[in-house]
């Protein structure tokens, strides 16, 4: 069965994209828990992250470790948390979340309703970001 991620990266269901390659996606998260925050996802439906190859992996951390140097560019943060859960949606990916404490990584505090416009904004803070790395 096709994940929303896949029906996300083949444009079926809008998404605002960061980051694009022949392996990867990045792109803002809908219940975000800051602004800024990115979903990495792999093109292939991989569901657990230990089921990547080593080599897709490898990839889906470097591409990781850009874009969260965008986001700690493009939006107040004392670190970018990276987080592998895996439980809501069986298609692996990274959470990437500008943050200041732990206590704002808690997925019962995330956003609902966020606006096309203010995701696109923050997009083009990140791209901006991303063209400079």
């Amino acid at each position: 069965m096709t994940t929303i991620f896949t029906r996300i990266i083949e444009g079926q269901i809008p998404g605002t994209f960061v980051y694009r390659d022949s392996l990867c996606v990045a792109f803002l998260s809908i219940n975000p828990l800051a602004d800024g925050h990115v979903l990495v996802v792999p093109i292939e439906e991989v569901d657990h992250w230990i089921d990547m190859s080593a080599e897709l992996s490898a990839h889906l951390f470097a591409v990781s470790h850009r874009i969260s140097t965008a986001i700690s560019r493009a939006f107040p943060c004392t670190r970018v948390g990276l987080i592998i859960a895996g439980y809501e949606i069986n298609h692996c990916h990274i959470h990437l979340i500008p943050t200041s404490s732990m206590s704002e990584l808690n997925f019962a505090n995330a956003a609902a309703n966020v606006e096309r416009s203010v995701l696109e904004a923050q997009a083009e803070k990140l791209m901006s970001e991303l063209a400079r790395i």
